[in-house]
């Protein structure tokens, strides 16, 4: 029978810091937070995301081999069938849990080809105003940092589905050109926010002219 979750935040990886609340129906509900950060927590069990990846089958990449150094004078011979111990850096030992996945969470960013973006100088430490047409409300500000941060993180889904749509096998040549136009529309309509970047290789690129 399939999992209900299949797919789903309750069934990723990624979803970490489970904590399960019960209605007054009896329904229990599960949020907890994503390592990606691609949604503020509290993130539901039933969400989902492009980047999910099944709990229990996410390898890290081999390291590369090394060739085996000579011994050193006084040193004892291992044999060769006998598996060296395992070091782990001393820094990966003191790290606390969120300090942890804050590394684990760089480490699986840099797997997806998602860098650091800089936002312009001018802007840090900014806000963004929303104020109400209607005197007497409350206007509502947000840091431009965290805007930013929410912008980057659309780009990057949205590149993640360009690379999806190149690859994907079932897909023909012109139903991959119509979706792609689809994301460089979206490109497009995000382009206002350019001016946040800092760099310009960093930013949104819509429908190019071809005069």
């Amino acid at each position: 029978m399939p999992d209900a979750l299949d797919h789903r935040c309750g069934t990723c990886a990624r979803f970490v810091r489970v904590v399960e609340t019960f209605a007054e129906t009896g329904e229990v509900k599960r949020s907890g937070e994503c390592l990606l950060g691609v949604w503020p927590s509290p993130l539901y069990e039933t969400s989902t995301c492009s980047q999910w990846i099944l709990r229990g089958t996410f390898e890290a990449r081999p390291q590369p081999r090394r060739p085996p150094r000579a011994p050193s004078r006084g040193s004892t011979h291992v044999s060769p069938h006998r598996a060296p111990a395992l070091n782990l850096p001393e820094d990966l030992l003191d790290m606390d849990a969120d300090e942890f996945r804050r590394v684990l969470s760089e480490v699986i960013r840099d797997e997806l080809g998602v860098g650091e973006v800089a936002l312009a100088g001018k802007w840090e430490g900014g806000e963004v105003i929303l104020k109400p047409g209607k005197e007497g409300l409350q206007e509502k500000r947000i840091d431009i940092d965290s805007l930013f941060h929410k912008i980057v993180m659309i780009r990057d889904r949205l590149r993640v589905l360009e690379q999806k749509i190149n690859g994907h096998a079932k897909l023909a040549a012109d139903e991959k050109v119509q979706m792609q136009q689809y994301v460089t529309s979206c490109y497009g309509s995000l382009t206002t926010f350019n001016v946040l970047f800092a760099n310009r290789e960093d930013q949104f690129v819509g429908q190019k002219s071809d005069g």
